[in-house]
């Protein structure tokens, strides 16, 4: 009896799960070649998977639960999976390379989450990119309880103003690893004291400092990656960071970054990670160490060069550099259009050239036909010339025909009254 009590718990325990699991995947759509064409309308959280792949079968039932949770909630983010191996196309324009991947997609934006794959962890990203890129902070009630939430917190304080555009530009790329806020000064603790208005202040273990164009000492590691050099780097960076504060806060900030698409494309290099950057935020100079970083000695003496002036500088916001990035910009953009949809590719890109090669094809043949017209309208006068100078002799001919007739005339009269005379 207790041996059939326990099977019939098991079962009922299976028929639960199995329940909630498949409730779950209601909240959940499949997706097909129709959705590159429908989406544009909503925000979709989507899991592109392969069948054949473990990690997507683990992530299967987590991301049914976030179906569930998010429709619950009434998140205005519609949850979707795509089946990238039966519609390569869609998933490649959307920069799909491996499985499984997670990708919030709002307007013509695509954002990378590449945190863990839990629940919560999954519907905070969401809910964090798919809101408004500035969040204002109304009240300094308001204010305490997001610091509180967040273990660092960026507050825009002023108006309008290019600082901002910078602000809300910065934003838009990093809204996948942390918030934004804004706030007037009077929300803010009495403790801050801001130089000048507008600024940007960060809040972090229980202090603040104004940003003022400070050196940025970056670890671009891949934190998926657990090797020992990746993690290396990152402890390095944040020994110093505690270890040496008193040093260094003044002149420099240290962070960590997930992957290299951002800083590629802000260094305009391909960087190999992982790697050691620093960024000057008020110059657009960055510095790359001369020499492999093995231990925090080595990190300090890089700081150090760069202090005292010995570190190569490289970059700027200089016109060479500026017309770099223009054409950076350039090549990127196409180089993505070509990535993610070759034909639409082609036809942007071969349509224009195509109209302009038709067009000095037309100026070189009108050109060359011009030439030609005026060659034999040069012929057709000359040979005109040539007629006008034979019907002259012609005349001439005529003329002295007329002579010869007339004076064989006259001598037919002479002739006439010679034989008159002579009868």
């Amino acid at each position: 009896m207790a041996a059939a009590g326990g099977r019939h718990r098991w079962l009922l325990w299976a028929a639960v799960v199995a329940h909630v699991v498949a409730s779950g995947a209601g909240f959940v759509e499949d997706l097909d070649e129709s959705f590159k064409e429908n989406r544009k309308d909503d925000i979709w959280l989507v899991d592109f998977y392969a069948p054949w792949c473990g990690h997507c079968k683990k992530l299967e039932p987590v991301w049914n639960e976030v179906g569930m949770e998010m429709k619950n909630m009434g998140s205005p983010v519609k949850v979707g999976k795509m089946d990238a191996t039966s519609f390569s196309s869609i998933a490649s324009e959307f920069g799909v390379r491996g499985y499984p991947t997670i990708k919030l997609l709002k307007g013509d934006l695509a954002y990378n989450y590449r945190g863990p794959r839990t629940k919560d962890d999954i519907i905070e990203f969401a809910n964090r990119v798919a809101g408004p890129l500035i969040r204002p902070l109304p009240s300094q009630h308001m204010f305490e309880h997001v610091q509180k939430r967040h273990r660092v917190l960026f507050v825009y304080v002023g108006g309008e103003s290019p600082l901002k555009e910078k602000y809300i530009e910065v934003a838009s790329e990093l809204i996948v690893y942390t918030y934004f806020f804004s706030a007037s000064e009077d929300v803010l603790p009495e403790y801050v004291t801001l130089p000048e208005l507008p600024a940007v202040a960060v809040f972090k273990d229980g202090t603040y400092f104004v940003y003022d164009g400070k050196l940025v000492a970056i670890a671009v590691i891949d934190d998926k990656n657990s090797s020992v050099e990746h993690t290396r780097l990152k402890s390095i960076i944040q020994e110093v960071a505690r270890d040496y504060r008193d040093h260094f806060h003044r002149d420099f900030q240290f962070g960590h970054m997930d992957g290299n698409d951002y800083i590629n494309s802000l260094l305009m290099d391909d960087l190999t990670i992982p790697t050691i950057v620093v960024l000057n935020t008020s110059n657009q100079q960055y510095f790359l160490p001369d020499r492999h970083i093995e231990n925090t000695e080595d990190m300090v003496q890089f700081i150090n060069n760069i202090l005292d002036g010995t570190a190569e500088a490289q970059g700027g916001d200089g016109l060479l550099q500026r017309i770099k990035r223009i054409i950076y910009d350039a090549k990127s953009t196409v180089v993505s259009v070509f990535k993610s949809s070759p034909l639409l590719g082609c036809f942007l890109f071969g349509l224009p050239l195509g109209v302009i090669s038709i067009m000095c094809y037309g100026i070189c043949t009108a050109d060359t036909d011009g030439g030609v017209d005026e060659h034999e309208a040069a012929k057709k006068e000359n040979g005109d010339r040539d007629l006008t100078d034979e019907g002259s002799e012609e005349e001439q001919e005529e003329e002295k025909n007329g002579k010869y007739t007339e004076l064989s005339d006259g001598e037919l009269k002479q002739k006439d009254i010679m034989e008159k005379k002579k009868d």
